[in-house]
């Protein structure tokens, strides 16, 4: 099946969503939000004009399929997000659901029969922006919201999680008691595409990359170093109680830990990523009193997540020792690495070989909803898109032919996953 001829339909579908979203200087989808209702309503709109059936499950998601679908006792999912950060990209998610979206189109309209019947699903909130939690919609699915969670507020509006999730229609109720609103059985197989959001491919001259594995990060969004705040001309250094130069203290620490794990060879990356005084009280001539900043490291290994973690607890302690202040933390958050499929990234590496598309296999250093389906067991695999300038910013720029090339693979992918399964399945049996 031949996915190139929907490159103009592609092209619309981006455009269009970047047009209803734009904020003046990016796209703005706020999770459970107008910008992301907006972007849902156009693709179901699209979906039901193609003759595809459209539902929003329990957890407020968008779910597209083929007429009949429901009914079947397996499936493949094919699924990425549709908000976005403030201000951020057009690509970053949405080119995830438009990939899934084309092969259901084209599989509908040729009328073709498949073994391993497709699903494509559009997650809402899964960027960590507006509510300090990521992967709302893909958590809400797995049972994996807790109360906490759905406490949390929006960073505009103050109001909560739960009361956006109930607003757009989700089932509050049992996401609240942590219920799994889908048939985890029947989903056998997890695929996502994604642009890459670094350097590495665009560098490598590779418009595909097949994903091993995703990075885990355990953070704080919210730190508050408490010193205490003097003129800046009387208090000599040995009397001070400086916050700004204990979250500075803190930071070079860390750096230098940093540095030197990465010599050992441990996989981490360290970010503070917010750091700030109070604008209504700070000044050139004030020591300050209060700094809020937060913290984030991210790595494949959930070990060595808990020990940087504990590293930076003690350093803490120690500073607030030596300085004379003390660091007050918000919920600790955690969301666990995990390794792709075997079995699927051998279907999608075989798939860039067919089509002749370079490719390499790499890790993905940004968190992704495929993680959440892998560590609970689904069969999960990811494609990387090349992608210039980075990502949650306005400037992505993912080539709409690399984009048509990633298609072509999914769907190829998808045609093969039935066979690869039969053979696994016929191999373990074997053993």
């Amino acid at each position: 099946m031949n996915l190139l001829q929907f490159r103009s339909l592609a092209e619309k579908i981006f455009a269009d969503i970047r047009e209803l979203t734009f904020d003046g200087v990016g796209v703005t989808r706020e999770s459970f939000g107008k910008g992301e209702s907006a972007a849902g309503d156009y693709l179901r709109d699209l979906a039901l004009s193609e003759g595809l059936e459209v539902e929003a499950d329990r957890a407020a998601n968008l779910v597209f399929r083929r007429p009949g679908t429901k009914a079947a006792s397996a499936v493949a999912w094919v699924g990425s997000h549709i908000d976005s950060v403030p201000q951020g990209g057009n690509y970053d998610g949405l080119a995830g659901v438009v990939a899934g979206l084309l092969c259901l189109i084209a599989r509908q309209r040729e009328g073709r029969s498949d073994p391993l019947p497709l699903e494509t699903v559009a997650f809402r909130g899964e960027e960590s922006a507006w509510f300090g939690k990521a992967y709302m919609g893909s958590s809400a699915l797995l049972g994996k919201l807790s109360e906490a969670d759905l406490a949390l507020t929006q960073r505009a509006t103050g109001a909560t999680l739960a009361e956006y999730m109930e607003k757009a229609g989700a089932d509050v109720a049992a996401v609240r008691a942590g219920e799994v609103l889908f048939d985890t059985a029947r989903v056998k197989a997890y695929l996502e595409v994604h642009i890459e959001q670094g350097p590495v491919m665009v560098a490598r001259e590779l418009p595909l990359a097949v994903v091993s594995g995703i990075r885990g990060n355990i953070r704080h969004n919210h730190v508050v170093c408490l010193g205490d705040a003097q003129h800046s001309g009387v208090v000599p250094r040995w009397l001070r109680h400086d916050a700004m130069f204990a979250v500075a203290d803190l930071i070079m620490r860390l750096d230098e830990h940093w540095r030197v794990l990465l010599e050992r060879g441990t996989d981490l990356v360290v970010t503070a990523g917010v750091v700030n005084t109070d604008p209504a009280e700070h000044s050139i001539s004030r020591i300050p009193g209060r700094v809020n900043f937060s913290i984030e490291a991210r790595s494949k290994s959930t070990d060595t997540l808990e020990a940087f973690y504990q590293l930076m607890r003690a350093e803490c302690t120690a500073i607030s020792r030596e300085r004379g202040v003390r660091f007050e933390f918000d919920r600790r958050l955690l969301s666990e690495p995990a390794t792709m499929d075997d079995g699927i990234c051998k279907v999608l590496s075989n798939a860039c070989s067919q089509e002749n598309i370079p490719f390499e296999v790499i890790p993905s250093g940004a968190g992704h909803d495929a993680s959440l389906f892998a560590n609970a067991g689904i069969p999960s695999g990811m494609l990387f898109v090349r992608n210039q300038n980075g990502s949650h910013n306005p400037q992505e720029a993912m080539e709409i032919d690399d984009f048509m090339l990633g298609v072509q693979v999914l769907s190829d992918a998808l045609d093969e996953l039935p066979q690869a399964k039969a053979v696994a399945s016929s191999s373990a049996k074997d053993g």
